[in-house]
């Protein structure tokens, strides 16, 4: 580290963090819903007497940078520097099963993993909403990075300078069904093929129904979620970049599935199912298959915990 002197901290202690993968948007709730999902990146942090080292595991490996440019080291250099603690070095080992690129959050649980084992070595000087607020600025939306440090479903908005967010307990019985593409599309790409504006029709159509799903999830009504998962602020604007997108939400919906909707930016795709779970599995895979796609298909459940210090 270039501008560092001694830490009061112990030499050597270690912080162990684990962080949920998310599910953002939802459908209709684009850039303001998300879920914390049971399936988990383990972060190690330590100080050491100068320098920095950085570990990778699991997925990312080989593309994951190990320098002063990972994106952990990064935000916890800005924690540091936030909060007033100034280690001599810092050691960093990356344990991952969150797929990158995928649209599961993998980009979120670095930041905020990084940002709460800082903040645990710096000795917790940074509250909880400050720790948010320090993640929402870095990743530039909520709609991750809230579940990933909160669990459960969390719905935000921006209001005035602050973020303003409710977490609701995802329901009982709720399963996560999650088709992953055997390829990576970054944040970036699927945030290109957006336009600038969206016809008022479509954007009181979302509205309507990101309303309802909340509503839905808070009073554990599956017959409603059933009815409100649909968009069209963002899904039929990307589906040219996830070839048959289309046909697989009509192929899990009519195996059984409440609802449908890629997951974050894509190209992954969840269903959120109680029943037939394995009819649901298996239309998606045939239906990607249909389309040239290999995916690997998960059964997760909601997380109802954030990101933990273990």
């Amino acid at each position: 580290m270039s501008t560092v002197r001694p830490g009061s901290g112990d030499e050597g202690r270690r912080v162990r963090v684990r962080v949920p993968a998310t599910t953002a948007n939802l459908g209709p709730g684009f850039d303001t819903l998300g879920m914390a999902l049971c399936l988990y990146n383990y972060l190690e942090m330590w100080e050491t007497p100068a320098g920095l080292e950085i570990v990778v595991e699991g997925e990312g490996t080989g593309q994951i940078v190990a320098n002063d440019t990972n994106i952990v080291y990064q935000v916890a250099c800005q924690v540091f520097n936030q909060s007033g603690y100034h280690p001599q070095g810092i050691g960093i080992k990356l344990t991952n099963q969150i797929p990158v690129a995928r649209g599961l959050g993998s980009s979120a649980a670095a930041l905020v993993g990084g940002i709460l084992a800082a903040n645990e070595l710096a000795g917790r000087r940074l509250s909880l909403d400050q720790l948010l607020e320090l993640a929402v600025g870095l990743e530039g939306h909520p709609d991750n990075v809230a579940p990933a440090l909160l669990g459960g479903i969390v719905v935000c908005a921006q209001v005035g300078s602050g973020l303003c967010y409710r977490r609701i307990a995802p329901p009982q019985g709720l399963q996560v069904i999650v088709a992953i593409p055997k390829f990576e599309l970054s944040t970036q790409a699927a945030r290109n093929v957006l336009p600038r504006q969206v016809p008022l029709v479509d954007a009181v159509f979302n509205i309507s129904r990101a309303c309802l799903l909340v509503m839905a999830f808070l009073n554990q009504d599956f017959a409603l979620i059933s009815q409100v998962m649909d968009d069209r602020l963002h899904q039929p604007y990307r589906t040219a970049l996830v070839p048959g997108l289309d046909q697989v939400f009509q192929a899990a919906r009519e195996a059984g599935a409440l609802g449908v909707a890629l997951s974050g930016a894509g190209p992954t795709v969840v269903a959120l199912a109680r029943e037939h779970l394995a009819d649901v599995e298996a239309a998606m895979r045939k239906t990607l298959a249909d389309h040239g796609i290999d995916c690997t298909i998960k059964r997760l459940l909601p997380s109802t915990l954030g990101a933990e210090i273990l």
